[in-house]
């Protein structure tokens, strides 16, 4: 790893280090969408094609494993039947080496961090 690359990644753990819960929820939105489109972009027969995804789905299930559903169990389900069904598209593209479930996976992301953008703004967190 060179230095500018060691700098890069020690900013970016300094930055998830401090901030808020909820921009933290907001960063890996961005991240699992930003992974999918990437795999999405690339020929599936490419090795980075399932490195992505597989980064993707890392950052879905610690999604998953972070909701406490003994504080808002309704919210919880239903969150959990989001993560599975995006962690079932994953498992699609990858087992079957195809982009064409991606699409599906990006568009409940998008609409999750669409909601959590707006619940910042509502409690006055937003950037």
């Amino acid at each position: 790893m060179n230095a500018y690359s060691s700098a890069a990644s020690a900013y970016r753990e300094a930055s998830l280090e401090s901030a808020p819960p909820l921009k933290v929820v907001h960063m890996m939105y961005e991240g699992a969408i930003k992974f999918l489109g990437q795999a999405q972009e690339l020929e599936p027969g490419d090795p980075n094609f399932g490195r992505l995804l597989n980064r993707a789905d890392a950052i879905v299930s610690e999604l998953q494993l972070s909701l406490d559903p003994e504080q808002a169990p309704e919210l919880a389900g239903k969150l959990t039947s989001l993560y599975l069904f995006v962690a079932n598209q994953i498992m699609e593209a990858l087992l079957e080496r195809t982009a064409e479930p991606i699409p599906a996976a990006r568009e409940v992301l998008q609409t999750l961090l669409d909601g959590w953008k707006k619940l910042e703004v509502d409690l006055g967190v937003s950037e």
